[in-house]
């Protein structure tokens, strides 16, 4: 028997069934079905909010069901990620505000709130309406949206594409279809993404037509079917290799009859040729012309002329030529793709005494992973028991082990070197940071840099124009001066030139070898553009705390007035012990360390400003700055002389006492990061000749840091406008500028900067949206590389160019003199070609 729901008393009753897939209209209600229940329907109504039984489920929206790809989605399942806009949000704190507040929900397992992105993603336990959540947005002043879902989009691996041309190709092609709303084919990550209603395989059908290998991207293993395809074309090469060598061995002894040796001629174009015939007739199709459509046209325009054996040979050459750029091409692709396989698939998982093997992709937030020795961590997660050392190479390149204990985070794709830890998993398996690390790359990827999209307006305009050249050079001198056969021959040579194959590759291998050795070591560059930019990066500002600096104060001297050192440290560490400010904790950790114990206090108070108070044993005790202790009139001028020599140090000192006396000052410093010295002189022989500190630090700090970092220039008291200022100012003067810094309170700077970094991207997900690129590790050590590695990046992408223009522009020189063969031309084009790109995979080592 169906259960009434609540709510309004006119609200529309519905009955639900457990197919959740169809929404029905009959006799004015709505059949709201369900994907989990029992099989005994249940009444529902139009608010979402509202249930009458615990059975009951909420109606969802489907007021946009018609329109077939995208739908709102107004509850969310138990485990199930929904994403929705937030709007109104002026500050990162907003972001906080609407974490904490969506956080007292009951059922809440996950919320995360992205302010760059106005983003927020909710995970539940259980079933949650989408107008619970929408009424705590509300009143906490802003508004809310669920985002669209577009369900039919897919992703797919293309293989043999060997330049941007192909991509162009099966575009085109593949809009022409009614069940394709967009599509789009990038080069240089081998991907298509489309948006259709058609199924996988009719897809799949028309990428084969023109001569290409569609697969819908998951994380299965190659299939049966594409092993057989390549051994299929490897055997195909042989035999036509065989037939053109016995053909050369027999014509220097023997002469063969001249149908006879066409026929064997034939068979090699067919057996070869057919797949680029293939991709030409769909292509012409389509309208585009690409290097398939020119190297037919050549073969077959050579046939026409009775040159058979200059056909065969140019098939040949092309299919050998093109394999050999597949191959190169797929191995600077996989640069990036072996990083899915860092982490692994599955995952054992702490059930009360049991331990269970899982699929990654099954373990919620909060289970508990049983990591061993040797072992890599399945997924992000904290620490709750054990030690180890963990190589966190895959993410940060460091090449050291890191200590790791309770409480510390760690990463999906790292090593456990030692102890068996248990860690309690914080993300999901798409969220990780491994998984984060090869989004953005991929993304990075499909972005062209300036370069690569001049070189790309430049093939369009190139192609046609010298294909036209070519038809009226096959036509017209002709005309006048006769010798048709010639003429038509120098014309199917200007169509293999026409093909721009070296230039357009020289580009994007050579940026997606950088950005995968760039990641591979720890370094996230955000695109081409980002790259080029880098590269030509010659003055480098740096946020002193954090970055510079290790951003964790520590005492660095104690300095005794009317008290033991044993007695001063015990107070201060009463005094401090209740204090979130990092100084009082850089206070409270030393006295922990030398095993002193606190003393008992109480009326504990923060004095706004100047330092805090407490009574220990009837006497009220102060900790502080100077201006406390001379507001309560205790001379510290025998001592002022002291501070402030620790000042000019960059110390910032602590006045210990109570309200009659002095008993001690402890000195507390933010200390230079190991490596920040080795970093900057490497910085400096890579060429970049400007390294500025910025800090918001007085000028006696300031200078005694830029001294101790070997910096010859700083700006000192600055604000974050003021941060800005002085990246303009290192911009007036000339130079490109970088900015180093966290992501998130430099943020006004690193916008301003021609290049902006963020440090420590492992364990900050705003450092790596926001920034231009990310150094993955807490410090300076990968900078250099990625200097360099950019600059190198440059240097081989200008060689490709240059090297490709010249092999063209030699080519064509050839031509007319009778000088260059129509085989010739074809390795001219092809062997430039393998040359760009086996120089650009330099860049991968």
């Amino acid at each position: 028997m169906a259960d009434a729901c609540c709510g309004s008393e006119a609200a529309e009753k519905a009955s639900c069934c457990n197919d959740r897939s169809r929404l029905i209209e009959s006799s004015g209600s709505k059949d709201c079905c369900r994907s989990k229940g029992t099989a005994k329907a249940e009444m529902c109504c139009n608010d979402p909010g509202t249930m009458a039984t615990k059975d009951a489920s909420s109606c969802f929206d489907q007021t946009r069901a018609e329109n077939g790809p995208t739908q709102s989605r107004l509850v969310t399942e138990a485990g199930e990620r929904l994403t929705y806009h937030i709007y109104g949000m002026d500050c990162p704190s907003c972001a906080m505000s609407i974490e904490k507040g969506l956080s007292q929900l009951e059922n809440i397992e996950a919320v995360k709130v992205n302010y760059n992105t106005a983003k927020l993603q909710l995970v539940s336990k259980d079933r949650l309406s989408f107008e619970r959540v929408e009424h705590v947005i509300q009143k906490l002043g802003y508004r809310i949206e669920p985002l669209k879902q577009h369900t039919n989009v897919r992703t797919y691996d293309i293989e043999g594409m060997d330049c941007g041309s192909c991509a162009t190709s099966i575009e085109k092609h593949l809009q022409t279809l009614p069940s394709v709303r967009s599509v789009s084919v990038n080069f240089s990550t081998g991907k298509m993404k489309i948006d259709h209603e058609s199924h996988v395989e009719e897809v799949i059908s028309e990428v084969a037509k023109l001569g290409y290998k569609a697969s819908l991207l998951s994380k299965m293993s190659p299939r049966k079917d594409e092993t057989l395809a390549k051994n299929s074309a490897a055997t195909k090469m042989l035999i036509s290799t065989g037939i053109l060598i016995i053909l050369g061995l027999v014509s220097a002894y023997i002469s063969l009859p001249k149908p006879l040796a066409n026929l064997l001629y034939a068979a090699t174009i067919i057996m070869v040729g057919y797949k680029p015939f293939k991709s030409a007739y769909f292509a012409i199709k389509s309208r585009s012309i690409d290097m398939n459509v020119l190297m037919s046209a050549a073969a077959l325009g050579a046939v026409i002329i009775g040159q058979w054996l200059e056909g065969a040979t140019v098939v040949w050459l092309f299919a050998l030529g093109t394999a050999l750029q597949n191959r190169s091409i797929a191995h600077t692709r996989n640069s990036i793709r072996n990083l899915m396989t860092v982490a692994p698939a599955e995952a054992w998982i702490k059930a009360g005494s049991q331990m269970i093997k899982k699929p990654v992709e099954e373990v919620s937030i909060g289970d508990i992973l049983i990591v061993k020795p040797g072992e890599k961590i399945p997924l992000d997660g904290v620490i709750v028991q054990g030690e180890s050392s963990v190589n966190q190479a895959p993410i940060t390149g460091e090449s050291i082990p890191v200590d790791k204990g309770i409480h510390d985070h760690v990463f999906a794709g790292t090593v456990n070197e030692s102890g068996a830890l248990d860690i309690q998993v914080t993300k999901l398996v798409e969220d990780t940071t491994l998984a984060r690390i090869i989004h953005l790359v991929e993304e990075a990827q499909e972005q062209k840099a300036p370069t690569q999209a001049f070189v790309d307006r430049f093939a369009r305009v190139y192609t046609p124009v010298v294909f036209i050249i070519a038809l009226c050079v096959m036509v017209l001198p002709p005309l006048f001066i006769g010798n048709w056969g010639n003429w038509f021959y120098k014309g199917l040579e200007l169509l293999v030139i026409a093909c721009p194959c070296a230039l357009v590759i020289s580009t994007p291998v050579a940026i997606v070898s950088a950005l995968g050795n760039a990641a591979k070591n720890g370094v996230l560059i955000k695109g081409g553009t980002f790259l080029e930019k880098a590269g030509a990066i010659n003055a480098i500002a740096f946020d002193k705390t954090g970055t510079l600096t290790a951003g964790e104060p520590k005492v660095s001297e104690v300095k005794l007035a009317e008290a033991s050192e044993i007695e001063l440290l015990s107070i201060a560490l009463t005094l401090e012990t209740r204090s979130t400010h990092p100084i009082a904790k850089a206070i409270v950790d030393f006295v922990k360390d030398k095993g002193i114990a606190p003393q008992s206090g109480t009326l504990f108070k923060t004095i706004v400003g100047k330092g805090v108070q407490a009574t220990i044993n009837g006497q009220v005790y102060y900790a502080g700055n100077r201006r406390l202790f001379e507001d309560l009139d205790i001379p510290v001028n025998d001592r002022y002389a002291e501070a402030q020599g620790l000042k000019q140090k960059g110390r910032t000192v602590v006045f210990i006492g109570t309200g009659h006396k002095l008993m001690g000052i402890i000195a507390v410093a933010d200390t230079i990061r190991p490596t920040t010295i080795k970093t900057l002189s490497q910085l400096r022989q890579v060429g970049v000749g400007q390294l500025a500190m910025l800090t918001g630090d007085n000028e006696e700090t300031a200078q005694f840091i830029a001294q101790e970092a070997q910096i010859s220039r700083y700006f000192a008291e600055l604000l974050p406008e003021d941060k800005v200022k002085a990246i303009k100012q290192l911009q007036h003067e000339g130079y490109n500028v970088a900015m180093v810094g966290d992501g998130i309170n430099d943020a006004p700077a690193l916008a301003t900067a021609d290049l902006g970094i963020a440090m420590g991207g492992a364990g900050t997900d705003t450092a790596m949206e926001t920034a231009d690129s990310v150094l993955m590790a807490d410090n300076l050590e990968k900078l250099p590389h990625m200097i360099q590695l950019s600059r190198k990046a440059l240097s081989i992408i200008k060689q490709n160019i240059w090297f490709s223009l010249i092999i063209k522009a030699i080519a064509l020189m050839l031509i007319f003199p009778g000088w260059l063969t129509l085989w010739l031309a074809v390795l001219s084009d092809t062997g430039a070609a393998i040359i760009v790109i086996l120089n650009a995979m330099r860049l991968l080592k």
